[in-house]
């Protein structure tokens, strides 16, 4: 009996020291002070089992940087590689997508990446209790708005909302409230001339007038089911906030809805906060109620970008942009 006591309380022991580790690896100061230099040039083959510290401050680095890692989890996935490809393409360097010293050196890092942020009143404004799968409920709504102030935030500041609620464990996201957030770069700014597609790397790559490479996103671009259109077309112009007309007679099957329905407006609809339309009838290039998912899932043939690259992207572009779907 006494020994199976000790072994039970050894067990607790190290759960407890477990969890005092986890949590004090995702304090803001842990994150701020956490070494790039220590994360390997390459993907680890298996994930870890929580959120990293380095890599959440080397993703939101790359954010800054103006190539985008999509959604800042904490995770050395795929996105981050891109990230890094990305990231090496604005700089001139060898493309390949590894981690190292001309890398690191070139990081933009003059401020911490975890700040803290007040909870204001309007963050609790306009949200919704939940957003229903099927496009027939969708369409009975309102506005298909955030459910919650956590993944209003989650949004604001590019970040996975099950990391920004590892963050804050505890809070109640309440107006008020200071919570601890990542800090992405202000907006990317210019003009772009053409946009490339990249279907096998899962990239949009945004080019100025002059040539040059001004941001880089990560993207969902089409399905073997759905695959986006081939060749070369253009920007016809830009959406905000836009409501989405569903016809499965010309997009896809969604459930079992066989006639076409007017969805609301909103962060949440089926094609997010922005939609850039092309001249390839009922293709465009868009936001998505998922970042989580981006280049995880497919897409019905269009692209698919973070709500935040996606608004970024169409702030840069006009009518008569080209896109140009590369493999």
């Amino acid at each position: 009996m006494v020994m199976k006591k000790i072994a039970l309380f050894a067990a607790s022991l190290t759960l407890a020291l477990c969890a005092s580790a986890s949590a004090q690896e995702l304090q803001p100061d842990a994150i701020n002070m956490a070494s790039i230099d220590s994360i390997p040039p390459e993907r680890p083959p298996e994930a870890p089992p929580r959120p990293e510290p380095g890599i959440i401050r080397l993703q939101a680095l790359l954010d800054r940087a103006g190539s985008s890692p999509g959604v800042i989890d904490g995770y050395y996935g795929e996105n981050v590689t891109k990230a890094i490809a990305g990231f090496e393409a604005l700089h001139g360097l060898p493309v390949d997508g590894k981690l190292d010293s001309k890398v690191i050196e070139k990081l933009p890092d003059d401020k911490p990446v975890i700040e803290p942020y007040v909870i204001s009143d309007d963050d609790a404004k306009d949200l919704v209790e939940s957003i229903p799968e099927d496009y027939a409920e969708q369409a009975k709504m309102e506005h298909l708005g955030y459910t919650s102030v956590a993944e209003r935030l989650s949004e604001r500041f590019h970040m996975d909302i099950d990391l920004l609620k590892a963050l804050n464990p505890g809070s109640a996201f309440a107006a008020g409230e200071t919570v601890s957030v990542a800090v992405p770069g202000a907006v990317m700014e210019g003009k772009v001339k053409r946009i490339e597609a990249r279907r096998q790397a899962g990239q949009v790559l945004a080019f100025a007038e002059d040539g040059s490479l001004l941001a880089v996103y990560p993207a969902t671009i089409g399905s073997e089911e759905s695959p986006s259109p081939s060749g070369t077309h253009k920007v016809k112009g830009v959406a905000r906030m836009p409501p989405y007309e569903y016809n499965p007679k010309i997009n896809f099957q969604q459930g079992n809805n066989n006639k076409a329905l007017k969805l609301p407006k909103g962060p949440n609809g089926p094609v997010g906060s922005v939609w850039i339309d092309l001249t390839e009838p009922t293709y465009g290039i868009h936001g998505t109620p998922e970042p989580s998912l981006i280049d995880k899932a497919g897409s019905h043939g269009c692209i698919r970008l973070t709500n935040w690259d996606a608004e970024e992207l169409a702030e840069m572009v006009k009518p008569g942009v080209v896109v140009e779907f590369t493999d």
